[in-house]
């Protein structure tokens, strides 16, 4: 993606391109075969969904072909994970592959002992404790249970990020917010739950017998298995 003349230029492919990904259930399946994918273009080049789209598809006015409303309709299906997952930013994790992110990012932790051992911050917890009493909430409403806003705590896009990037907290799903004749307006705003809600906890600690370094190295394999030409220090920056 690249900025001309104040307005965001997807670099993907071209509609007549056989290898384009032309729904969210073909998206599903790529991200299943590859195990994890940014959303946005990177520094490996081909490991992304908007190199593999089309690139007039996107905020194009048309959800069935739009990839940035594919991401919505696979969050809410809940067998791939997708947040800030990729040195912050937007991206897919399978479920096939989810424990091993969870077994490199948290390293070795669960939040109580990354807390316990001074490792996460009370702000950090708050959110954790308040999706620990839900099932599953909007951010608006993590935000203000939380503790955060005006005359509360700062920062809360950051500590979202985090414990997204840690595994701690994935997005459930997205709805718009409605106004007080019940009207929905908006962009769409994601709807987070504990990870261990989605896919189990039993299941999402499943790689904790691997080291945190082991799992890391699954990873890296598994992107030049897919990516050969993906020099190592690019695939560590995308990862970390």
């Amino acid at each position: 993606m690249v900025t001309m003349d104040g307005k965001w230029v997807m670099e993907g492919l071209d509609r007549k391109d056989s290898q384009r990904i032309k729904s969210s259930t073909e998206l599903s399946e790529y991200i299943n075969d590859i195990g994890f994918l940014p959303l946005f273009k990177n520094n490996v080049k081909g490991f992304s969904v908007e190199e593999m789209t089309a690139t007039d598809s996107w905020w194009a006015g048309k959800p069935e072909e739009d990839p940035w409303e594919w991401r919505e309709v696979i969050a809410a299906q809940g067998e791939i994970a997708y947040g800030k997952l990729f040195s912050n930013r937007a991206g897919f994790i399978s479920k096939e592959w989810y424990p091993y992110f969870a077994d490199y990012r948290r390293d070795g932790y669960d939040f109580d002992s990354r807390y316990e051992d001074g490792l996460a911050s009370i702000r950090a917890k708050k959110v954790i404790d308040v999706l620990t009493e839900c099932e599953s909430l909007p951010s608006n409403e993590i935000k203000a249970f939380a503790g955060f806003g005006k005359g509360g705590e700062k920062g809360f896009e950051g500590i979202m990020s985090s414990l997204q990037m840690m595994t701690y907290i994935t997005v459930r799903g997205f709805q718009r917010r409605r106004n007080k004749k019940n009207e929905e307006y908006g962009w769409s705003v994601a709807i987070y739950c504990l990870s261990e809600k989605l896919f189990g906890e039993e299941y999402v600690r499943s790689a904790y017998h691997l080291s945190p370094e082991m799992a890391k190295e699954r990873i890296i394999e598994r992107i030049i298995n897919k990516f050969p030409d993906a020099a190592i220090s690019d695939i560590e920056k995308n990862i970390r």
